[in-house]
């Protein structure tokens, strides 16, 4: 099931690369989606603990935070290539094992600061610099990519300090709460008199299928399988995200890219693979 989930989120550049319209629009859509899905299940999946003031003030980071992560994701998506945006976002696993020490007073090991040095490595053997032809645009969008990593982070900390008050369901439906109505806001009000039919149905499909389906196949599996496992199968996504991308939308990745996109997902899979992740 996070096989499944994961590489239905690597189809997410081809249905915005079919839907022309604003990242918060596109992200509002999805996250209505996530949002109706996960109330049938959390009726059903409730802890029954009351929980505090602080934790609920938790739970509402969570749809900042989330919404965040989704805007600055699919931002990403439209001003640089699928490679520089999907494989910036996957610093996530990185970013987690930096704050951990700090957050959860998890102890910090050699492993950590080596995939630290190893996506860092690759992350600029990604953008390559040095090559003339990098543009503006790929700069911004790797900043994109990397400063929702940074939120997606926070979520994965936070929600383990509400494993004990929330299921995975209620926090999935409450935060959505949260986060739908704030991206609705960022929305130009000009922006949905601008939108194409055909590119609204595209979005909605994809909250439905890669957002509504592959969120709930991950929560799913989730329970069946240890979380080390599940932030390894994680990593279909990119590899997914990017043959498309160069299959379908015709993106070339060079052979420098391809080797600083490996040592990026290397870092993240030494990060996974960690005890402290059981």
């Amino acid at each position: 099931m996070v096989a499944i989930a994961a590489a239905g989120w690597g189809t997410w550049p081809l249905i915005l690369r079919h839907a022309p319209m604003p990242a918060a629009l596109q992200s509002a859509i999805v996250m209505s989606a996530l949002t109706l899905a996960s109330l049938p299940l959390m009726l059903r999946d409730r802890v029954r603990v009351r929980a505090t003031p602080r934790q609920w003030l938790g739970v509402v980071w969570l749809g900042v935070g989330d919404a965040l992560n989704i805007v600055l994701f699919f931002a990403a998506y439209q001003r640089t290539s699928v490679a520089i945006a999907v494989l910036t976002h996957y610093l996530t696993p990185i970013f987690v094992a930096l704050a951990a020490p700090i957050v959860l007073k998890e102890r910090a090991t050699a492993k950590t600061f080596s995939a630290v040095a190893i996506a860092f490595v690759g992350l600029v053997l990604l953008l390559e610099p040095w090559r003339a032809g990098l543009g503006r645009a790929d700069v911004m969008g790797a900043a994109l990519g990397a400063g929702s990593a940074v939120f997606y982070a926070s979520n994965i900390l936070v929600n383990k300090k509400l494993v004990p008050a929330f299921s995975g369901s209620e926090l999935m439906f409450f935060h959505g709460l949260v986060a739908t109505p704030l991206l609705f806001a960022l929305v130009p009000s000009s922006a949905y008199a601008a939108v194409p039919w055909r590119a609204l149905l595209a979005v909605v499909g994809g909250a439905i299928g890669p957002g509504a389906a592959s969120g709930l196949l991950f929560v799913w599996g989730l329970r069946r399988v240890a979380a080390s496992h599940a932030s390894v199968l994680t990593l279909l996504e990119p590899l997914v995200a990017v043959v498309l991308a160069a299959a379908v939308l015709g993106e070339r990745v060079g052979a420098m890219a391809a080797v600083g996109g490996a040592l990026i997902l290397g870092g993240a899979l030494l990060v996974a693979s960690t005890k402290s992740d059981a």
